[in-house]
C-alpha cells in the first residue's frame, strides 16, 4: 500500500483548491443541497438549488412549501418525490426538536430523514470544520484503485480511510480524493499520464 500520508501531499499539489462544490451560505442551505445531490451531479444540484434557495432559508419556509410545490422545483435531480419527503420531514423534525437550527453533532444528524452517515460528513465538515470524511462514487474508486480498501461500503470505507490518515487530514482528504476522481482518475479512462500518483499506484481494478 502506498504512504498514506504521500498520497495526501501529493493530491494536494494536483488539487489546491479543491473544496466543496455545492453552494450554500448556511448549514440548512447544505443539508439541503447534499440530500438533493444523493445520485445527481453537483452542477445539477446548484442549478436546482438557485432557485429552491430564493424560497427556502429555514425550515419553516421548507414547511410553507406545498409537496407538489418542492417536487416541482426539484424534479430534475432524480427521486425527486422521496427527496421531497426528506427534506420536508427533515424540517420538521429541525423545528420540533433542534430549534430549526441544523445540529453539530453527527448522532442528531443521522436521526433527521434521509440524512446517513455521509450526507452527515459533508454537513460536518463543511458547515461546522468539524473533521470528516464523506465517502462518495469518486472516493471510493479512488480509494479502491489505490489499494487503500478493497471495501465497497462506502461506511466502511469511510472508517477505513479515517484510520489511515490522521483527523487534520480528513476534510481536505475528502475534497482532494472528490476532485481526482472527477477530473483525473475517471471511472472511464482515467488519466493516469497526467497524475502525480502513476509511479505509486497499484492501478487496481484499472482499464485501458
Amino acid at each position: 500500500m502506498p504512504d498514506p500520508l504521500e498520497i495526501f501531499r501529493r493530491l494536494g499539489v494536483m488539487h489546491p483548491g479543491a473544496k466543496a462544490e455545492l453552494n450554500y451560505t448556511t448549514p440548512y442551505e447544505l443539508l439541503i443541497a447534499t440530500v438533493l445531490s444523493a445520485q445527481c451531479t453537483d452542477v445539477r444540484v446548484n442549478l436546482i438549488t438557485e432557485e429552491l434557495f430564493r424560497r427556502v432559508r429555514t425550515p419553516e419556509d421548507m414547511l410553507a412549501l406545498s409537496r407538489s410545490e418542492l417536487e416541482e422545483i426539484i424534479r430534475t435531480c432524480g427521486m425527486y418525490k422521496q427527496k421531497a419527503r426528506a427534506l420536508q420531514e427533515a424540517a420538521q423534525e429541525l423545528v420540533d426538536r433542534f430549534d430549526s437550527e441544523v445540529p453539530s453533532d453527527r448522532a442528531a444528524l443521522e436521526s433527521l430523514r434521509g440524512v446517513g452517515r455521509k450526507t452527515a460528513s459533508v454537513v460536518l465538515s463543511n458547515a461546522f470544520g468539524i473533521p470528516a470524511i464523506a465517502v462518495d462514487t469518486h472516493v471510493g474508486r479512488v480509494a479502491r484503485r489505490l489499494g487503500l480498501t478493497e471495501l465497497k461500503d462506502p461506511d466502511k470505507v469511510a472508517g477505513v480511510l479515517e484510520e489511515l490518515f490522521p483527523p487534520d487530514c480528513w476534510t481536505e482528504l475528502h475534497h482532494r480524493l472528490i476532485f481526482h476522481g472527477r477530473y483525473l482518475c475517471k471511472a472511464r479512462n482515467p488519466d493516469c499520464e497526467r497524475c502525480l500518483l502513476e509511479d505509486i499506484c497499484p492501478k487496481i481494478g484499472v482499464r485501458k
